[in-house]
């Protein structure tokens, strides 16, 4: 971890959708606090009309970096103890970024959901890493924050009241109202496009524990069609972003020592309602699955207005299933689109807590969960939206 740079967060991206929500954010909520920041991107004009609109300070620092300048890269990255990067999909524009940072030492956070890049980027620079004290979170939006931490959340509770974390944790979608974000749609896209061409891959994507190298754990539930769920009195639908959240939840589990176990079973569903309407609404979830990466998908840079940014929310639910068949719930809610609003806080609030509440934790490429815990919890409570909430036993 550096600690005599020019800045403390250079945002890279700060022109896209997503990257202006975290500048605007940075802008409004630490604008008292001696946060040392910058925007970046590929023109200076953009940058300088996103800080106007915003309404960030006409001093606000502008740094003019593309991914296809390694050498704007550079000078990007020698500037900031941290770059937070909104620039997808990161296969195709974040391995000279990611790179540089490995390489002097500079913390880096992303909203990849990409498992196949995040496999062969953990692979290439975790040694390096290691050695510079680069500290490296992947997937610090609502791909996979609330999910790892909810999971971290029960496990807590199960230790209370059960007497010991659970082998088996049920991760359920109750509710969500939301707009898959374009770069999203866009990092799907991608990772398809990798697998056709090489088919090799094809088995690390199937892999629940692709990010766990050299640990490979029990069988996990598919989770690919839907079905009655007894327990929860529900049909459960697939849900597009288990792929990603329950790879990086077992990646936290490894991280933190498996206080888990090693024989960990984690899955998520959407609960879709009983009887007839809700196999029907099962099926419709399939079919939206399908539709995310269709011609309709949003592009890249799009989003939707600020009130249906405020209007979106989400309603996770998780269940811990003890040895002996008792179940510890919690729930993880967030106010505002899942996507983008809370992402954009999200990633922000991962990158305050890394910097400032976690100056602990030593190089290498790490989940927030596993990174920062119960730090990040409290600051997604106060600054964020999120509520964590106990259900007790069911």
């Amino acid at each position: 971890m550096k600690s005599s740079s020019t800045f403390d967060i250079v945002v890279y991206g700060a022109t896209g959708f997503t990257g202006q929500l975290v500048a605007e954010y940075l802008a409004s909520d630490y604008r008292d606090g001696g946060l040392k920041w910058a925007m970046a991107g590929r023109s200076r004009d953009k940058l300088a009309s996103v800080r106007d609109a915003i309404g960030a300070p006409a001093d606000t620092p502008l740094i003019v970096a593309d991914s296809s300048d390694p050498a704007s890269i550079r000078a990007m990255v020698d500037q900031t103890n941290l770059v937070l990067t909104t620039v997808g999909p990161y296969q195709l524009y974040g391995a000279d970024v990611l790179a540089a940072c490995v390489a002097s030492g500079t913390d880096y956070v992303d909203l990849c959901g990409e498992p196949l890049w995040m496999h062969q980027m953990i692979e290439k620079h975790q040694a390096e890493a290691q050695k510079t004290g680069a500290r490296v979170l992947f997937s610090c939006g609502f791909d996979s924050v609330p999910f790892e931490l909810g999971v971290f959340f029960v496990q807590e509770q199960a230790r209370k009241v059960l007497g010991a974390p659970a082998a088996r944790v049920k991760g359920r979608i109750r509710g969500m109202s939301g707009s898959l974000s374009g770069g999203t749609a866009a990092s799907a896209k991608a990772t398809a496009a990798a697998l056709t061409s090489d088919l090799s891959l094809v088995a690390i994507m199937k892999d629940p524990f692709a990010l766990t190298p050299g640990f490979k754990g029990p069988k996990q539930p598919p989770g690919n069609r839907p079905l009655y769920e007894e327990d929860f009195q529900s049909w459960a639908a697939p849900f597009a972003m288990a792929l990603v959240n329950t790879r990086n939840v077992h990646r936290s589990n490894m991280l933190m020592g498996f206080p888990y176990g090693q024989d960990f079973v984690y899955d998520e569903m959407v609960l879709t309602g009983d009887g007839e309407q809700g196999q029907a609404n099962a099926k419709l979830v399939m079919a939206a699955n399908a539709e995310k990466t269709g011609p309709n998908a949003p592009k890249v840079g799009e989003g939707p207005s600020k009130e249906k940014r405020d209007n979106g929310y989400f309603d996770l639910l998780y269940v811990a299933v003890g040895a002996d068949g008792r179940r510890a719930a919690a729930t993880v809610k967030g106010k505002g689109d899942p996507g983008y609003g809370l992402t954009a806080k999200m990633i922000s609030e991962c990158a305050m807590c890394l910097l400032r509440d976690a100056t602990d934790v030593k190089g290498g490429f790490w989940t927030p969960g596993a990174a920062m815990g119960e730090r990040l919890i409290k600051r997604l409570v106060a600054h964020a939206d999120l509520t964590f909430e106990v259900e007790g036993l069911r």
